[in-house]
């Protein structure tokens, strides 16, 4: 019997400090990301050389809006660098298991995975793609909080922008793990990723980006790589 663990990190981005002087005054701005990652183990993974992930929205039959761009990243993420992994597109699987991912038929929880595996030439189909793992993706990054105010404005002299506005994104992420070769899920990876942005202006707007759905795609990919390749049962 497997045992699983909850193993949680945060991890805080640089942030970049601007201080301006105003009427005398010090502010001091800043446009940071903080991480957090959830990882529940269930079974032992573990990959092969030829076998192949592949990154996937739950909103494929789920219904919701996992955002095209983030999977992708997360896909291209996971297949980067010395460790990364074979990640075949999605797409391309989908076609390859033709209709048996269409929305009405495809799995969506993994007691069905059984009956899903039965279907007429899927169990071939699967082999044949090398595919080990479906990485289900669900979640989004949406604005949370914001305020200050921004005006410019041009003249005979001139113009330029005055003020100062901020905004929150939060990016919410939880990636369930198929094992495609025992029919069950390995587990779960979750990352919630919040930052602050900040637009001050004296004539030149300096904008301090928080980059929050690009920390998100990288710190979920880089602890999906590492539960994937951890062979042990609670990672």
């Amino acid at each position: 019997m497997t045992e699983a663990r909850r193993n949680a990190a945060v991890s805080t981005g640089p942030c970049r400090t601007l201080v301006l002087g105003i009427a005398g005054m010090a502010v001091l701005l800043g446009g940071c990301v903080t991480a957090r990652l959830e990882q529940e183990k269930s079974a032992a993974t573990g990959i092969m050389d030829g076998e192949a992930v592949v990154v996937m929205a739950r909103s494929y039959h789920l219904g919701n809006e996992t955002e095209r761009g983030f999977t992708d990243c997360v896909g291209d993420e996971l297949g980067n660098g010395r460790t990364g992994l074979a990640v075949m597109p999605d797409e391309q699987f989908v076609d390859a298991l033709f209709p048996w991912l269409e929305p009405r038929t495809a799995p969506a929880e993994t007691k069905a995975l059984q009956r899903f595996m039965q279907r007429p030439g899927v169990r071939d189909r699967i082999r044949d793609s090398g595919v080990r793992y479906i990485v289900w993706l669900d979640g989004d990054t949406e604005r949370t909080g914001g305020g200050g105010s921004l005006s410019c404005a041009a003249g005979p002299g001139g113009g330029g922008c005055f003020g100062f506005a901020w905004w929150e994104n939060e990016a919410n992420y939880e990636a369930s793990i198929w094992d495609l070769k025992e029919l069950k899920s390995a587990g779960s990876v979750k990352a919630d990723v919040s930052g602050t942005s900040y637009l001050p202006a004296i004539v030149i707007p300096v904008p301090l980006i928080a980059r929050t759905k690009t920390a998100a795609c990288k710190n979920l990919a880089g602890r999906l790589r590492s539960f994937i390749a951890d062979t042990g049962t609670t990672g």
